[in-house]
């Protein structure tokens, strides 16, 4: 008796079979990284606007104490949630290693170390301008919650944790948002202006928990980080840029908060 035949699989060309990988793994690294973070931003969004009262009375804060009281696992937590932020980009440097690139293939790499630090620092000054002016602008128009970029204890090691923490926002992002989306959805056969849309939406989205001020302003940063990343090829500059910005905000806040009366503290 002829034994009955099992499923037959349906064929995949290799081309067909490589853009399915690529779709599913960009879906993955972005579901464990910044896809997620949008995701989070927009529930605590709802929160916000369905929470009585307006958006500049309530007030989003970063870089808050993990332990307070208790400064040494305070700062083994905050050194752990840097670490840990920075595992997607591990993972995305192991899939262009996979299929034959390098960090080197999306600029971020110690080639031109000092193009890249003037470029950013350059970016970083325009936009760290703009930015402030905006901001304050969207919270006086109830657009906006109250950001308060740091909420450490003083201690001894608050600056070095905020700087570090800046710099990882600015790695994650660039790395993943930038050089490593764009080049995806270029293998997927989005188109530039798409790609650029999709990229800038994103970056929007893990903002948006503080107002819609954070979502425009940062889709606006994103589409021209975009465009300065297909002039220059390389993230390099925007990494700069990216942590001097962070750097200055975190710092800056713990600096002057209490200080001016300009600078909102919540």
């Amino acid at each position: 008796m002829q034994a009955e035949a099992g499923p037959v699989a349906e064929p995949f060309s290799k081309e067909r079979l490589t853009r399915r990988i690529f779709r599913d793994e960009t879906l993955l690294v972005l579901a464990l990284s910044l896809g997620a973070s949008g995701v989070s931003a927009l529930i605590s969004f709802v929160g916000s606007v369905t929470r009585p009262g307006g958006l500049k009375d309530q007030a989003a804060t970063m870089n808050a104490s993990a332990a307070p009281g208790r400064p040494w696992l305070d700062l083994v937590w905050q050194l752990f949630g840097i670490a840990t932020a920075l595992v997607p980009v591990a993972l995305v440097f192991h899939l262009l290693l996979r299929e034959g690139a390098r960090a080197r293939t999306i600029g971020f790499d110690r080639d031109r170390p000092w193009p890249d630090l003037g470029r950013g620092a350059a970016v970083a000054a325009v936009v760290g301008s703009v930015g402030i002016a905006f901001y304050l602008a969207a919270r006086g128009l109830g657009f906006n919650l109250t950001v308060v970029p740091e909420a450490l204890p003083d201690v001894w090691w608050k600056f070095p944790v905020l700087v570090l923490s800046a710099v990882q926002n600015a790695v994650l992002e660039e790395v993943i948002v930038v050089g490593y989306l764009l080049r995806r959805l270029h293998q997927l056969g989005w188109s530039p202006m798409l790609a650029l849309v999709g990229s800038s939406v994103l970056r929007g989205s893990y903002h948006l928990y503080q107002g819609v001020g954070g979502f425009v302003g940062n889709l606006a940063m994103g589409v021209l980080f975009v465009l300065l990343y297909r002039r220059w090829g390389r993230v390099g500059p925007l990494v700069v840029a990216h942590s001097l910005l962070d750097i200055g905000a975190f710092v800056g806040f713990a600096l002057l908060a209490g200080r001016v009366d300009w600078l909102p503290t919540g």
